[in-house]
């Protein structure tokens, strides 16, 4: 007999435990109580600054007003990665959310764009991507058109913390209860399942269903269930960050910076009141001092803290779910936030949960068949940062070198064959990032498919031509009527409500 499931108990605050409770709370409602148990003395560790645009529909479901949204978790807007050293030192492209021209039916415009070369047309394949002119000219204002050529996809940066708090006060409107404590013990269910837990205050929470947001630790999925973990170290060897906050920019750019150093990466994310910072490196390369230091001597702008370290292994649990404990956040794996994935595999679980709410009872079917999208996500995800560091140029550092030799997954070096040798591309089952994506990052690394389609050569050259710098007209136009980044910031979030 299956139990009716009536009370989540959520284990951990920060981005995960509140997002987890908001959207719970709020999609599923009254049909189940929610209890947050979290405590003031330790610490998140609040480096996920970057998303991607899919937390727009999440804040929408959730109701969050944008303007509100800005003002409190201190949000820019987001239409790229820049790309920088990747290849080579000196070299940099981006990564935006948009994609180059306007594809026809069964042919990327890439394909056209190639041909275009070949025949002696000299043009950026960027320059026909609007995300790619409003980052480089900074400038920044929702585009509502229902022509795709002309779309403006974004997402935000933010402060983690206030995010977090912002989540927070949104869910317990909505009536779900936050325990202050510390786990102290956790009580079993004979059948292995979670039954309660204890804190330091002597306060015992009892629920059906726990959802594990205790960060790296897996209080619940590790320490207590012992799921195991697939250690991906072998493919992503990084496994240490130094972040540290610093001064803002008179002006904030609507991008976020990766830069490639000797053992790593260094991110920078612009805030209205701060920049994110942060080193991603291999301690096998590089010491903690040594990695501070680079970070110190390539800031922008005047710390505001101490830097900090944080050790992680990437790779993800054998199973996310298990029994009736579902691991969100770091407790469920981790993936460096070289595509500001962080936050979305917080999301992406949340509503995979709900999809299969378990309202009647836990089933093996359900939970089987979130573990198969949880690890197929996570692998996706894991390849295409691979693709980062494998395609790399750079000859003067071990790690960088090093990256070039390492076993690719079989799926990724497929998918890097076929562009290759055709050009072409195809997105996966489900994969979160589409083929314009695949497509910039293994350009701006440096892939020159040897190839286009077929179809590219049915238009005459001239006409081909001429169809190119249509396209471009047509993403120029709107960009002379952006405003600049932080004027629609200011006029948005200083609006009378």
């Amino acid at each position: 007999m299956q139990n009716v499931i009536k009370k989540v108990v959520i284990l951990g605050g920060g981005t995960a435990g509140w997002l987890s409770a908001a959207l719970l709370k709020k999609v599923i409602g009254s049909n189940i109580e929610v209890e947050v148990v979290e405590s003031d003395t330790i610490g998140t560790v609040g480096v996920g600054e970057a998303t991607i645009p899919p937390i727009r529909l999440v804040n929408r479901v959730l109701g969050i007003d944008e303007a509100d949204f800005l003002r409190e978790t201190k949000a820019t807007m987001k239409l790229a990665i820049r790309f920088e050293n990747w290849k080579t030192q000196g070299e940099h492209y981006y990564h935006t959310f948009g994609a180059p021209g306007k594809s026809v039916a069964f042919c990327h415009f890439h394909h056209f764009w190639k041909r275009a070369k070949s025949l002696g047309y000299d043009s950026d394949l960027w320059s026909y991507d609007l995300n790619y002119l409003a980052a480089v000219e900074g400038k920044f204002a929702q585009i509502n058109s229902k022509d795709p050529i002309v779309e403006l996809p974004f997402a935000y940066h933010f402060d983690a913390g206030l995010y977090a708090a912002y989540l927070r006060k949104l869910s317990e409107s909505m009536g779900v209860v936050r325990s202050e404590g510390t786990v102290i013990e956790v009580q079993q269910h004979n059948n292995g399942d979670i039954d309660a837990l204890t804190l330091n205050n002597g306060q015992v929470v009892r629920g059906d269903l726990f959802i594990d947001c205790s960060g790296f630790k897996g209080l619940l999925i590790q320490q207590k269930l012992g799921v195991g973990l697939d250690d991906w170290s072998h493919l992503l060897p990084c496994d240490s960050a130094v972040a540290i906050p610093s001064e803002r920019h008179t002006t904030t750019a609507p991008f976020t910076r990766s830069i490639a150093h000797s053992a790593g990466w260094q991110w920078r994310i612009p805030l209205q009141h701060r920049n994110g910072n942060g080193h991603v490196f291999c301690s096998r390369y590089l010491s903690d001092d040594e990695a501070t230091h680079v970070l110190m001597n390539n800031l922008d702008t005047k710390p505001l803290a101490d830097p900090r370290v944080i050790k992680f292994t990437t790779g993800r649990r054998r199973k996310q779910w298990h029994k009736n404990v579902i691991a969100i956040g770091l407790s469920s794996g981790f993936l460096e936030p070289l595509e500001s994935t962080s936050i979305h595999l917080i999301q992406s679980a949340i509503v995979r949960l709900i999809q299969l709410f378990p309202h009647a009872g836990i089933h093996r079917s359900a939970q089987d068949e979130f573990n198969q999208q949880s690890e197929l996500e996570y692998v996706q995800i894991r390849d295409f940062l691979v693709l980062h560091y494998y395609l790399n140029e750079r000859s003067k550092d071990a790690f960088w070198r090093d990256m070039r030799q390492i076993e690719l997954p079989a799926s990724l070096a497929h998918k890097i064959a076929l562009f290759k040798q055709t050009g072409k591309l195809f997105r996966e089952q489900n994969d979160l990032f589409l083929e314009s994506s695949w497509l910039q990052v293994m350009l701006g690394q440096g892939i020159e498919p040897n190839d286009h389609h077929p179809i590219a050569n049915a238009m005459p050259k001239q006409q081909l031509f001429d169809m190119l710098q249509s396209v471009k007209r047509v993403k120029d136009e709107p960009l002379q009527k952006l405003p600049m980044h932080d004027r629609y910031i200011d006029n948005l979030i200083n609006r009378v409500k």
